[in-house]
């Protein structure tokens, strides 16, 4: 394993001091700021705000010497350290497994990925990913991020399907990369979610995003700290006993994300009342819930038959980072999703 990579910075008299730490230090590094010890972050180094954080709580960032929290204020002028440990090197190796392709070119290539299927390796899972199957598919990824994850510009939760973009060239990485941070594409989402929003055309759910304090596992909406998450949600069909009094027990929802924050969709829905259906972190009711027993006896079997949440990622469009060409799909939903959206057509009401 090589050696510790040390940055350097000096926080500035501007509005870097009033952020949080942890949030400071990541956007200073991801900007530029600051300076390496020996010229530059090695690849394959993972330096997302969480990895922030966990260097933090490692130790190993310090202001002034002095170990810093991830809630601590930066005070003008003081120098930050931060000592990054090499990544662990990883054999990741090709997996000949089928790939549903929506879109190539020699720049780009865009999957719908099945549900079910974790994106990248980690130390704990270096096989049965979908950077496996790429590996296989495609010679010669794109280097940026590491053997870990090349190519990967975004990520969607395992347990979600839809259509995910990878790219073949480190240009095509670098400029569809400014696109996501620019937030200049479009992305849409089905949801299937209990109960029915009872909101006339397109609602905005607005509000930051983090982890949950009580379980860092989970997210949370409204967490001092969280990063600023926006959702345009519409509801496309509700579902309930036609005729009857009860209130609908399911409904049909498209999501348009104008950020894309970790689990975005699943809490802001949740944030509204109306977790997704299946979902095993924010939603997932007892058999004695209410919720739960409101919904038909085959809708109840075919959720149960999903892998995780009902989440389909159904739309991605941005403008091509090398040709400036317009590209966009509609990724197909997979069998169980298609299953209990049938079995819930039979309930639509008017």
């Amino acid at each position: 394993m090589g050696a510790d990579s040390v940055w350097l910075w000096t926080v500035p008299k501007d509005g870097a001091a009033s952020a949080r730490a942890d949030v400071a230090v990541h956007e200073a590094i991801r900007s530029g700021q600051g300076r390496w010890e020996g010229g530059s972050l090695p690849d394959g180094t993972d330096l997302s705000r969480s990895r922030v954080q966990a260097l933090i709580k490692e130790g190993r960032i310090t202001m002034a010497g002095a170990a810093l929290k991830a809630g601590d204020r930066l005070r003008p002028g003081a120098e930050i350290r931060a000592s990054i440990p090499a990544p662990r090197p990883m054999t990741i190796l090709p997996e000949d497994l089928p790939i549903a392709v929506l879109y190539e070119d020699a720049e780009l290539l865009i999957v719908n990925k099945p549900p079910g299927l974790t994106v990248h390796p980690t130390e704990h899972q270096t096989g049965d990913t979908l950077v496996n199957r790429l590996l296989h598919h495609v010679k010669g990824l794109s280097g940026i991020g590491g053997v870990e994850r090349p190519g990967i510009v975004h990520r969607i939760d395992k347990d979600t399907s839809g259509a995910l973009v990878i790219t073949k060239t480190d240009r095509a990485h670098h400029g569809l990369s400014r696109i996501f941070a620019r937030h200049e594409i479009d992305r849409e989402y089905w949801a299937l979610v209990y109960g029915a929003p009872s909101w006339k055309g397109e609602k905005r759910i607005e509000g930051t995003i983090g982890r949950n304090p009580a379980d860092r596992k989970r997210m949370a909406a409204g967490v001092p700290g969280g990063r600023m998450a926006i959702t345009h949600a519409a509801v496309e069909a509700r579902y309930g006993s036609p005729g009857g009094r009860a209130a609908p027990f399911a409904a049909w929802v498209r999501a348009r994300l104008e950020t894309g924050r970790t689990h975005q969709v699943r809490v802001h829905l949740t944030s509204e009342g109306h977790s997704l259906l299946g979902d095993p972190a924010y939603g997932h009711p007892t058999d004695r819930a209410a919720k739960w027993l409101a919904l038909p006896e085959e809708v109840r079997e075919r959720v149960l038959s999903l892998p995780g949440q009902a989440l389909h990622a159904r739309v991605l469009g941005f403008l091509h980072p090398v040709t400036g060409a317009r590209v966009r799909v509609e990724a197909p939903e997979p069998d169980a999703f298609r299953l209990l959206r049938e079995a819930l057509k039979r309930y639509a009401l008017p």
